[in-house]
């Protein structure tokens, strides 16, 4: 296997917003992935599982920023619990719901829907309890105004700590993928669309003292439908693996590794017309001798394996650690490099995406687990390219000041938010500001460069009851 090397950049900065309410959009639909209400600006689901409502601890929310020509955060934000008019159920303590969030047009208006989980909800079965299950919130002109109860899981299935929206049995509808874990065993689940009402799912795979840990939907083999990476871990097993699902027939399996992550992100990062992919925090198999990365490396390691033409990330391969030439900070112990990951689809000159790299638990200064930097992977013209040193909130024009247990970095996501025709980033730091959190937006640009930022947290969108905003972002 040939491996080939890349570098890292980053691109960080600070700017002021102010925040109105965001009005209901009055344009026809537009096809935007994550547009909520047809606006034609891309909007930011955050989910915000440990929220309280109304008194209830741990009953959670879904905190919607809205997108519009100031980027995030100048049209303010909404946000939708089980208490909310036209959503299902009640909010209860400990419901989780915002746990994972995943947009997507679900039926066919032009309108973005948002899947949402609350993988400790308590159904209305007997004898049973944290059953969990899934919503679909149906876009609109008026943004989430309704939903659906999708999904129920049993006897503590607590279903939808991992979320995925694709087509992967290619009929025209959008299917959810989604996890399912009991006392020993797990399981990921697929439920068909359409999404209109609470229906039966089917078992992609089961896993007995392990589970899955991150998803990723792209095209691996190039056959025009959706296919879903997963990686996963546990007592007696761990890896790897690329599944894809015929229109008529059982899912095969077709790449597999025995290393497995933290965080999965799929694109094109080296611009060859083929799906790659991003393992983050990367732990090599201890059984087999050749590995994605080194099993001596510390603080972390992203394993990039390439797409190849008319096969399954069947190119070159890269491992990269903060060790790794051109990459800003030292590897050191539990610094979780990769513990993130985002793809930021067209992020370079040469129309190749690029990869968003968090770092959750980095320490900067002496304080512990403060500044999650992220850094900026990519190639640009097929060759190495260096933009400029790790961020963190101590960085030039970065809003805030690095503070103990911030984790800057632990959620990523990238859209363009603004509708300039370039790739924004949205930051999370679910520990800033006593651990109510917020999200720092960078605008976007043709380039990586240091450009106006804005914050955006609880106290600038006059939220209530918000624990850990920044855990969970949709993308």
């Amino acid at each position: 296997m040939r491996k080939r090397n890349l570098a890292l950049s980053c691109a960080l900065a600070l700017g002021a917003a102010t925040l109105t309410l965001a009005p209901a959009a009055t344009a026809r639909p537009a096809p935007l992935h994550g547009d909520f209400n047809g606006d034609g600006f891309t909007d930011l689901a955050v989910g915000l599982p440990a929220a309280n409502v109304s008194g209830h601890t741990g009953a959670g929310y879904v905190n919607v920023v809205w997108g519009g020509p100031g980027g995030l955060g100048a049209r303010g934000s909404s946000t939708y619990s089980q208490n909310s008019a036209g959503i299902p159920g009640t909010s209860e303590s400990g419901d989780h719901f915002g746990y994972a969030v995943s947009p997507a047009d679900l039926n066919g208006d032009g309108y973005a829907d948002l899947a949402v989980s609350a993988p400790d909800e308590t159904l209305d079965t007997p004898g049973e309890s944290r059953e969990g299950a899934l919503y679909v919130l149906w876009g609109s002109a008026k943004g989430l105004t309704s939903g659906t109860t999708t999904a129920k899981g049993h006897d503590e299935a607590h279903i939808g700590r991992l979320l995925n929206t694709g087509d992967y049995d290619h009929d025209g509808h959008g299917d959810l993928a989604y996890s399912s874990n009991g006392e020993e065993t797990a399981a990921l689940r697929l439920r068909p669309g359409p999404q209109t009402s609470a229906a039966a799912s089917t078992v992609i795979r089961n896993w007995h003292f392990a589970g899955p840990s991150a998803l990723a939907t792209a095209d691996f083999d190039g056959d025009g439908g959706d296919d879903l990476a997963v990686t996963y871990s546990g007592m007696e097993d761990q890896g790897t693996f690329v599944t894809s699902k015929p229109a008529t027939g059982d899912w095969t399996t077709s790449w597999t590794t025995g290393d497995h992550g933290a965080a999965l992100a799929a694109g094109d990062f080296d611009g060859d017309g083929t799906q790659d992919l991003a393992i983050g925090l990367v732990e090599p198999n201890p059984e087999v001798e050749e590995t994605y990365c080194p099993k001596d490396r510390t603080g972390g390691a992203v394993a990039l394996i390439s797409g190849a033409a008319g096969t399954t990330l069947g190119g070159d391969w890269d491992c990269t650690t903060q060790d790794s030439p051109y990459v800003g900070g030292t590897g050191e112990p539990e610094d979780d490099f990769g513990a993130a990951l985002a793809t930021v689809h067209a992020g370079s000159p040469d129309g190749s995406d690029a990869l968003l790299v968090g770092i959750p638990h980095e320490t900067v200064g002496t304080k512990e687990r403060a500044a999650g930097a992220y850094a900026f992977l990519e190639t640009v013209y097929r060759e190495p390219v260096l933009e400029g040193p790790l961020v963190t909130q101590n960085s030039a024009q970065v809003a805030g000041t690095s503070e103990f247990n911030d984790r800057f970095g632990s959620a990523l996501a990238a859209a363009d938010h603004d509708g300039d025709g370039y790739p924004d980033l949205a930051v999370g730091a679910p520990g800033e500001n006593g651990s109510t959190g917020g999200v720092w937006f960078k605008k976007g640009a043709e380039k990586p460069a240091l450009t106006d930022t804005v914050s955006v947290t609880p106290k600038k969108l006059g939220l209530s009851g918000a624990v850990g905003h920044g855990t969970v972002l949709g993308h």
